[in-house]
Formats: C-alpha cells, sequence, structure tokens
C-alpha cells in the first residue's frame, strides 16, 4: 500500500491543491484551472454583492458563493441569514448547472426560505422578492426537466436596478 501525502496549506490544514473548473469541480493535477477565491476575506456588503454578481455573471456560482460565505461568516449574527441564503442560492444554481437537479432545487429552495424574513428591509438593496421568483421557477424547472442549465444564463440579479 502506497501513502501519498496530503495538500496542505500554510497552517498545516489539509486544502485540496488540485485546480477547479469554472464551477468549482477539481480538475486533475497539471491541467488549468479558474483562480480559486481567497478564502476569510472581509469585505463590505457593496464589496461583497458586487464581486458575487462579477462572479455569477461569469458563470462561476460556486466561487460566488465561497464570496457570500466570507460574509456569511464574518457579518454581523443579524445579518448571517442574508449571506447564508445569498450563498446557497449560489450553491444552487452551481448544483443545476453541474446537472445535479435534486441538489439544486434543495438549495434554492434552502436560500430562499433564509432569505424571506428580509424582504420588508432589502438590506443593500438584495432584491429578495426577485431572488425568491428566480429560485422558485429555477427549481421548478430542475424538478420538471433536470437537464443541466448554463450557469451565466441563469444568474440571478443580487440587487434590483
Amino acid at each position: 500500500m502506497t501513502r501519498t501525502s496530503r495538500d496542505r496549506d500554510d497552517e498545516g490544514r489539509a486544502r485540496n491543491a488540485r485546480p477547479r473548473d469554472g464551477l468549482g469541480r477539481p480538475l486533475p493535477y497539471g491541467q488549468e484551472g479558474v483562480d480559486r477565491q481567497p478564502e476569510g476575506v472581509v469585505r463590505s456588503p457593496d464589496e461583497t454583492l458586487t464581486e458575487a454578481q462579477r462572479l455569477l455573471d461569469a458563470g462561476m456560482p460556486f466561487h460566488a458563493h465561497e464570496v457570500l460565505e466570507d460574509a456569511w461568516k464574518s457579518g454581523p449574527e443579524e445579518e448571517r441569514g442574508l449571506w447564508r441564503g445569498l450563498a446557497q442560492l449560489a450553491v444552487g444554481l452551481t448544483h443545476a448547472a453541474r446537472g445535479n437537479p435534486r441538489g439544486g432545487a434543495a438549495l434554492l429552495a434552502r436560500g430562499a426560505d433564509s432569505l424571506a424574513p428580509y424582504a420588508p428591509e432589502r438590506p443593500y438593496a438584495v432584491d429578495v422578492v426577485g431572488l425568491a421568483r428566480w429560485a422558485e421557477e429555477l427549481r421548478d424547472e430542475l424538478r420538471r426537466d433536470g437537464s443541466p442549465v448554463p450557469a451565466a444564463g441563469r444568474a440571478p440579479r443580487l440587487r434590483a436596478g
């Protein structure tokens, strides 16, 4: 039995260093992938939404999820549901684009549910109602058809206008 060493980050934690495609799937070592989003970056809400939208529009919802997850983990307690919901929508689109309709539908529903309490306030101009509608339509499509969707072509608008 041959043992292989594990990829580790600078602090010695196990981290898969394989390159990734635009949907976050690992590629074989040596292949060129998409740059990963750095973890643990603290951004303002506006910077977070702008960067996440850029990544969604580029067909990289997995990477947008990582940006939104940073806000979820670093933001104030009263906003964690907002950022978690947005991250879940991005990962739902990731699953939908990867051809996992069941996982995509579940995460889209969970994300919309997480966002629902924020609809009256619309923090940071997040289009909570529009995102819930988008998630419901895509979820229903996935349940009917189940075919992979184009990530960039189905990217939601995080803010109205």
